[in-house]
């Protein structure tokens, strides 16, 4: 790969964009050491923000892209076409790695979706983690006991996604979805055959937040799981 493109969609989220672009510029620098020529571009898409989001990213090398869409496909969408603008770069050789504004990428998160494009994946699934902070302690100790490191269940999470250019073009590439647009892609790549990895080797940690910026969200399923674990038990089951 000779190029990475990086897109971010944002919905006012002025309190958690700092720590997202801070990893991200980290994953960043961690790839040019490793490959000097890589170019890449990280483009956050501000989707009708009206808090200081913009301020906040401006102190960070991003490209910024304003939009008033609500609508988390398009923004994904614009942020992917603006970053293979004008690159010069054949599709076959850049990748795109996708991630949210309310998530916190590691250092080697573009180095290993690289690694498994050098191997002849076309499109990887990455793994995301709440931020236990967020969560209650039995809601955490569940997460604990239902994921397992090295056995990545291959669930499509839009904060923690990689496909190979080509193969985001061919699979007609993101569309304007209000939420869902991540696994429409998937799909969409598989049905042209695309190579398809799980991986928790990169794991992303994104909020543990109940109320998202999309109503099927990763938050929307937080919420769901809370409420079950957390509910308090039924009146004369003795529990």
């Amino acid at each position: 790969m000779r190029a990475v493109v990086v897109a971010i969609p944002a919905h006012d989220e002025e309190a958690l964009i700092g720590r997202c672009l801070a990893s991200v510029t980290r994953a960043v620098d961690r790839a040019r050491e490793r490959d000097p020529r890589l170019r890449v571009r990280v483009v956050l898409v501000l989707d009708a923000c009206a808090d200081t989001t913009a301020v906040q990213a401006r102190r960070w090398p991003v490209e910024i892209v304003e939009i008033a869409a609500r609508a988390v496909g398009t923004a994904r969408r614009v942020g992917v076409a603006h970053g293979l603008a004008g690159l010069g770069i054949p599709l076959e050789e850049t990748w795109i790695s996708l991630t949210d504004a309310d998530t916190v990428v590691p250092a080697d998160w573009i180095t290993h979706q690289l690694d498994l494009a050098a191997q002849g994946v076309d499109l990887v699934l990455g793994t995301v983690r709440p931020d236990f902070a967020d969560l209650s302690a039995r809601h955490a100790a569940y997460w604990r006991s239902t994921h397992h490191r090295g056995r990545p269940a291959g669930n499509v999470h839009g904060a923690n996604l990689g496909v190979r250019a080509r193969t985001y073009v061919a699979a007609g590439g993101i569309r304007d979805l209000v939420e869902h647009e991540d696994v429409a892609l998937v799909s969409a790549a598989r049905e042209i055959g695309a190579t398809v990895r799980a991986s928790d080797a990169h794991e992303v940690e994104t909020s543990g937040r109940f109320t998202g910026r999309t109503p099927g969200g990763y938050a929307a399923f937080l919420d769901r799981v809370h409420a079950w674990i957390d509910a308090p038990p039924l009146a004369g089951t003795g529990a």
